[in-house]
């Protein structure tokens, strides 16, 4: 691989503190992380049809992956543990992979219109227990696997990444035709050609109609 036409790489935490300085230890930003779920994570999370799930294997090779039901999708157990259900997907499996050769996860909570997020990072595990998995079914459909998630870590992270990005204001955003379709990515990316557009469109829709 070709080395990117960059310079002055830091490899250091050293380096890193030189250019931007370490919070004082008993500022809001270090003491708001939390070990556990208090009432407005709780509350947080109840509201929250999308999260981010990160994981990483032995190899260091990294995945995030959307996940998304309706508000409350994920699971709070108690004040320590999460469930995200495993609901019908690629089958790629890249996450879990992960989880079983490293044990360790993060979700990052959304709600819609709100440019706050709450940030969980903990020992992840695959489960297939029935009993609990039925409470979470969705229009009838039990998800056959779980991901619990025991907290570690958890804080609110400020909205100015939101901000920034203007997410939530509709006026910001593009027109849809401005994206190419998935079908479109995939097609040129394969080199399928463009007969093949409109079949891997059409598979797609009937995929995306089969939530459960």
């Amino acid at each position: 691989m070709t080395a990117p036409a960059v310079s002055k790489t830091i490899t250091s935490l050293e380096q890193l503190r030189e250019v931007i300085n370490a919070p004082a230890p008993d500022s809001s930003v270090m003491r708001k992380e939390l070990t556990f779920i208090d009432p407005h994570s709780r509350d947080f999370i109840a509201k929250s049809p999308f999260a981010l799930l990160s994981t990483s294997g032995s190899s260091g090779r990294c995945d995030v992956s959307p996940r998304g039901d309706g508000p409350g999708f994920v699971k709070v157990l108690d004040e320590r543990t999460v469930v995200v259900p495993d609901r019908p997907g690629n089958r790629r499996l890249d996450s879990m992979e992960n989880i079983l050769e490293n044990p360790h996860a993060g979700l990052l909570f959304m709600i819609p219109n709100v440019d706050e997020t709450l940030r969980i990072n903990g020992r992840a595990a695959i489960i297939q227990d029935e009993e609990l998995l039925e409470t979470m079914a969705m229009k009838g459909k039990v998800p056959t696997l779980g991901i619990v998630i025991e907290v570690e870590e958890l804080f609110f992270h400020c909205a100015r990444a939101f901000k920034r990005a203007k997410l939530w204001q509709p006026d910001t955003w593009l027109d849809r035709s401005e994206v190419p379709t998935l079908g479109r990515i995939i097609a040129d990316q394969l080199k399928l050609g463009d007969e093949a557009v409109d079949k891997i469109d059409e598979s797609l829709d009937r995929s995306n109609k089969n939530l459960y």
